[in-house]
């Protein structure tokens, strides 16, 4: 199992002017040592396909490919049809910078501000990611929301959603214990839909449990590590990272980490 670092684990540098995606990259390889980027679009100076090809290049000199791209701002449901509308002209372009970076997977969250979904916005839910997974499948990636905000924080809907998609280029990024409803069984419910992972510094202490939930659930994706604090992050990181490390390796010690 590889391991992976969310760029948003140094948003704090990146609003000092301190980091970009460029040290990004660079820390991910020679200060922490992985192979996999994860990139937060928030850390992208622009979607523009120049830009985009220099990230790629960096990622290609150092030997990293990319896990995730982590979208904000391209949400699916907003009551508002130009809001909506708003939010999918960013998703893809978002998606054409995935295919770009060559991302293994995208995150482009569900929206709605509410736990419960109407009619009509599970259909368009669903309508919505049965594009963006057809066009996932083409491209060799997968894509799908994370239980971020709102209405994927609660595992039935997770489930709903997953179920009327049907489709194996389509998932979740499951954020470990971020539920609103059921939060005791919810990683479990759904580590089946899981192509990628975050685990933040508060589910630390039960990291074990959870790497044992993604191994019984025979999850092929990253662990990835996020930090949310904007403070002290390269020493957090590494806290964070260094744990995950131990747990992993307790759970498979063949594996070289």
């Amino acid at each position: 199992m590889n391991i992976s670092i969310a760029s948003f684990a140094f948003h704090g540098l990146l609003q000092e002017g301190k980091m970009d995606v460029f040290g990004y990259l660079e820390s991910v390889k020679y200060r922490y040592h992985l192979n996999k980027a994860d990139i937060w679009n928030g850390m992208l100076f622009n979607t523009e396909e120049d830009y985009l090809k220099k990230v790629r290049e960096a990622m290609d000199e150092k030997g990293l490919t990319l896990a995730n791209l982590c979208v904000d701002g391209a949400h699916l449901w907003e009551e508002d049809p130009g809001k909506r509308e708003h939010n999918y002209q960013n998703a893809l372009k978002n998606l054409r910078a995935a295919e770009i970076l060559g991302a293994e997977t995208v995150r482009i969250d569900m929206g709605g501000h509410d736990i419960d979904m109407s009619e009509e916005q599970f259909e368009y839910t669903v309508d919505r990611y049965k594009e963006y997974a057809s066009r996932a499948k083409e491209g060799g990636y997968k894509v799908g929301p994370e239980n971020h905000w709102g209405t994927s924080r609660v595992p039935s809907n997770i489930k709903k959603v997953y179920d009327a998609v049907n489709d194996p280029a389509f998932g979740i990024l499951l954020h470990f214990d971020n539920w609103d409803v059921d939060k005791e069984n919810g990683d479990r419910l759904c580590a089946p839909y899981a192509f990628h992972t975050h685990m933040a510094a508060w589910t630390i202490p039960q990291c074990d449990e959870k790497i044992d939930i993604l191994f019984d659930s025979g999850y092929e994706g990253c662990l990835g590590v996020e930090h949310h604090s904007g403070a002290n992050e390269y020493i957090e990181v590494e806290w964070q990272l260094a744990t995950v490390r131990r747990a992993l390796k307790h759970r498979s010690p063949v594996l070289s980490l």
